[in-house]
């Protein structure tokens, strides 16, 4: 049995609206427009997909643990209702002054991801919305991918030196360019 290729999706802005004042809740996370129609269409196609997120609202402490794990909740059971399914969500709790080695844009859980899956990231496209999820990818070897979506709009004017970097409109437009370009 072959073993199934791996998606790294960042949450807020390519999964969900982003906030600047941080999704602190069920209420608060609502997905952006196809995003989880995306997802599963991945799934479908023998995509695992895995999320890596960095939740530093937790450290300032904007939300519990459980609030996140209600938000996590709220968006698999949301993904399920379309036929898809997120494997594993891996997140960074830590204040940006931490310094901290999980959070993006250091490769820490992308590291965690390799070690656990027992995998490279080579060519793993790592779908994000800012220059941080950028270079996490390729701090970790994988192929890194932007939307627009959230932040994304921002971040094409940060991306210098970054030209070799795919830009689509939404996680949907990566999906549906992204599945037709895959040899079958």
């Amino acid at each position: 049995m072959a073993m199934q290729q791996l998606i790294i999706l960042d949450r807020d802005g390519v999964i969900n609206h982003d906030s600047d004042e941080f999704i602190k809740s069920p209420d608060e996370w609502e997905a952006i427009p196809g995003s989880l129609e995306a997802i599963a269409k991945l799934n479908q196609a023998g995509y695992r997909i895995v999320v890596v997120t960095n939740q530093s609202g937790l450290s300032r402490g904007l939300f519990t643990l459980d609030d996140l794990h209600q938000i996590h909740h709220k968006m698999h059971k949301f993904l399920e209702d379309v036929g898809g399914t997120i494997e594993a969500i891996f997140f960074c709790p830590h204040h940006p002054k931490e310094e901290c080695q999980c959070r993006k844009p250091r490769p820490g859980m992308f590291q965690d991801i390799a070690n656990r899956l027992g995998i490279s990231l080579v060519n793993v496209p790592v779908v994000g919305d800012s220059l941080c999820d950028l270079q996490a990818a390729i701090a970790s070897g994988a192929k890194p991918v932007l939307v627009l979506t959230g932040k994304g709009k921002q971040t094409v004017d940060e991306m210098l030196g970054f030209d070799d970097v795919p830009v689509y409109n939404d996680l949907a437009d990566f999906v549906n360019h992204f599945l037709v370009d895959q040899p079958q």
